[in-house]
């Protein structure tokens, strides 16, 4: 899965980490995968998966409770999606035709008030 583009290994983990996290995929659980899984995921060392599980935990998407595993903390799904280029563009598109409704509907209102 990690790919030689330039990008730090346990950075293109955790994006598709974050990418999974925002799709809903650890929902259920609140869990994400063990070192090992991710290892053999991604095709990386432990190393390289502690570091991208880390870089989770900074970006406040996870916990970690030794002996126990990483979890999602509580929004972590909505924090994704917003650090998600695509689904924050996704998002802003969205909100900029709910804002374009208002002001349609607020000029409406105003042509009323000249109007009478």
């Amino acid at each position: 899965m990690v790919e030689w583009t330039g990008r730090f290994a346990y950075k293109q983990v955790a994006d598709d980490l974050r990418r999974r996290i925002a799709a809903g995929e650890f929902a259920e659980t609140g869990q994400l995968p063990s070192l090992g899984q991710l290892q053999k995921t991604y095709d990386v060392t432990v190393t390289v998966a502690r570091a991208a599980i880390n870089q989770l935990k900074t970006d406040g998407l996870a916990v970690s409770h030794q002996g126990k595993g990483a979890f999602l903390t509580p929004g972590a799904g909505r924090v994704a999606q917003s650090a998600d280029p695509a689904g924050a563009l996704a998002e802003l598109r969205q909100e900029v035709e709910r804002l374009r409704s208002e002001v349609g509907e607020l000029r409406q209102r105003v042509a009323t008030l000249e109007g009478s």
